[in-house]
């Protein structure tokens, strides 16, 4: 859990400084594509956690991977570096995202779906969001084959259940009264 408290705090420092230099958002896409990166490639998620690695090695190859990022991406890799915690950057990248979007008032809307969703399943859950809330929202896909169908919304506390597992627990509730 203290690693989870650093990083909210690396992320807080690091929005700050974007925000002072006016480079927030090119900062959150660059930690976008870091979470993306580190969530979908084990080999670069097993390098930055592996304990023998040097912070050298380690610093030197993020900035080959992520030549492309942002001044203030580059300066969170050194300050990393520096304080040998490499292996909370996939975390800090998480935490900034969310910062950013709730400094936009952007909120996220978490929907699981049996199977990924298509962009007619997407109109429709974003037109049922529109009713919810009334801040910029943003879809996470959470694919669930346990669901059976339909969707689980949830935004913030609040969860909307309409997946087809749950419509059968209350009927097996209804039928056992």
């Amino acid at each position: 859990m203290a690693s989870t408290r650093a990083a909210i705090r690396y992320a807080k420092a690091i929005l700050d400084l974007a925000n002072s230099k006016g480079v927030a958002e090119a900062v959150n896409n660059d930690m976008k594509s870091i979470a993306s990166a580190i969530e979908n490639n084990t080999e670069l998620s097993t390098f930055i956690q592996n304990p023998t690695t040097t912070v050298e090695v380690k610093e030197s190859a993020l900035l080959e991977v992520f030549a492309n990022v942002n001044g203030v991406t580059k300066g969170l890799f050194h300050l990393l570096f520096e304080n040998k915690r490499f292996e909370i950057l996939d975390a800090i990248a998480v935490e900034y995202n969310k910062l950013f979007d709730e400094s936009n008032g952007v909120e996220v809307a978490k929907v699981t779906t049996a199977i990924p969703m298509d962009a007619a399943l997407e109109a429709k859950v974003l037109a049922k969001v529109a009713t919810l809330s009334d801040k910029k929202i943003t879809i996470e896909n959470i694919v669930d084959p346990s669901i059976i169908g339909g969707f689980i919304l949830r935004i913030g506390d609040n969860q909307y259940n309409a997946s087809v597992a749950n419509r059968l627990q209350v009927l097996k509730r209804e039928l056992s009264n």
